[in-house]
């Protein structure tokens, strides 16, 4: 059977992505992609443009999130819900509750930045973003490319916004409970996200796949923009041992700001369940 053109995990403006949902939809078509999910971080508010972009140019479509969970010490950790049904009352409120603390952690991390000489950062991330409660990351590392402080965003997460560097702020996300909750409960099928990204030890990564089975947890990105050849590998190993469904995966924010472009991927490994043979 030919493998499909399948891309389940990509973000657009109304979390920190630079193509707005239609846009996104047309740039996977022209790639020809065949199956798309948007995940914006925290945010639903996306998917009926984009399913409607999708409807017109037959490209089929899922609805999807990706929710920020803390785990262990001080990690943050991403989960995709695939094939969630967004007018569920539960997920919406849980995801209003994570981005309400966006904004404040977002002051903070402005004022780490101003000590080591960015100055303007919390209205530069703001000017990107549009709205509070959708400020990231993202949105700082923008704002400090365009000031001269650094080539592209890649190099501002490695210089200013990774743990333990001076723009860094801690944050108490979701719990893995509740994110499994949330997506399993509005009917979707979660995904442990990039999970090659994570600053975990074999033995710590191995106790978060275990708590995310036991918590109703069925897939993981086997291939992700970010993961090299011998991670695809591990990761393929991991989800025959553990039993998940693989998912292929971009993590598209836009031109010249990912490791791939939409529906670029290679194929599954061989011996996988695709996540969306279940969707």
């Amino acid at each position: 059977m030919k493998p499909i053109n399948a891309d389940l995990h990509c973000h657009s403006t109304v979390s920190d992505g630079l193509l707005a949902p239609a846009e996104l939809i047309q740039r996977a078509h022209a790639n020809g992609v065949e199956l798309l999910a948007l995940t914006d971080h925290d945010e639903l508010g996306g998917l009926a443009e984009a399913r409607a972009a999708a409807d017109e140019v037959g490209l089929r479509f899922v609805d999807g999130v990706e929710v920020s969970i803390s785990w262990g010490d001080d990690q943050t950790v991403h989960i995709v819900g695939l094939g969630i049904d967004p007018a569920n009352p539960v997920l919406g409120d849980g995801l209003r509750q994570i981005r309400s603390g966006r904004d404040a952690r977002a002051g903070l991390m402005a004022a780490e930045l101003d000590k080591v000489g960015i100055h303007g950062a919390y209205e530069g991330a703001l000017r990107y973003a549009g709205n509070p409660a959708l400020v990231s990351r993202a949105h700082f590392a923008r704002y400090i490319v365009e000031r001269g402080h650094a080539k592209d965003t890649k190099s501002v997460f490695d210089h200013w916004l990774a743990k333990g560097k001076p723009g860094y702020v801690s944050h108490a996300w979701a719990t893995l409970d509740d994110a499994l909750g949330w997506i399993v409960g509005a009917g979707g099928i979660a995904v442990i996200a990039h999970p090659g990204r994570y600053r975990l030890s074999r033995t710590e990564r191995r106790e978060l796949f275990g708590a995310f089975k036991d918590l109703g947890g069925r897939g993981i990105e086997v291939l992700s923009g970010s993961q090299k050849d011998d991670e695809v590998s591990e990761f393929a190993r991991i989800a025959r041992e553990f039993g998940f469904l693989a998912s292929r995966a971009s993590d598209f924010h836009g031109p010249g700001e990912s490791w791939i472009d939409l529906g670029r991927l290679p194929n599954l490994p061989e011996g996988l369940i695709p996540v969306w043979s279940q969707l």
